[in-house]
């Protein structure tokens, strides 16, 4: 009975509050502050340079760029699948901008599963679970897509590409 109690009280915790509550240290020093993007829809990705799916930055790039003034996408380094961000903050920042040049915010590398999981995904994840979605972190490049409001809409799976229907319809 007190474990019962004990996981709702955790529950409700990681479900109350807003994703406006977050702040996040960027790649590039400045701080990611969620609050600078109300009315904005935000699209959040756990990334690794050295995956399968790491092509998948073009797409990111390229849906951040078409929908610049609704949508920003946040980035998140993280070496929780096979090792494949390896890399210190600086050469990931420097492996976006090179190969495919990113220019939506990207912050510092973080752990997105595990005893050691940044809040911020502990918080998508309950969310996620408290609204019947699929958690997407099960590999890199799962997606949560937040409303103009600050509320979890839709989670895709890391296979979903950046511009494909599947997201798209959320944005026009």
């Amino acid at each position: 009975m007190k474990t019962l109690l004990l996981s709702f009280l955790l529950s409700t915790l990681l479900t109350t509050g807003s994703v406006y509550d977050f702040t996040v240290p960027g790649l590039e020093g400045k701080d990611i502050r969620f609050a600078d993007f109300k009315g904005k829809k935000i699209l959040v990705v756990n990334t690794a340079s050295k995956c399968g799916l790491t092509p998948q930055y073009e797409g990111l790039e390229k849906l951040y760029q078409q929908y610049k003034g609704k949508l920003v996408i946040i980035g998140f380094p993280a070496n929780n699948f096979a090792g494949q961000e390896p890399g210190s903050n600086e050469e990931i920042g420097e492996f976006c901008k090179k190969n495919y040049g990113v220019s939506f915010p990207m912050a510092e590398k973080i752990s997105v599963k595990g005893e050691d999981t940044h809040a911020l995904y502990k918080y998508l994840k309950a969310q996620a679970a408290a609204k019947g979605m699929a958690d997407p972190v099960t590999w890199n490049f799962g997606k949560f897509l937040i409303n103009e409001k600050g509320e979890l809409i839709a989670t895709f799976s890391p296979r979903t590409a950046p511009m494909s229907e599947e997201i798209l319809k959320y944005l026009n």
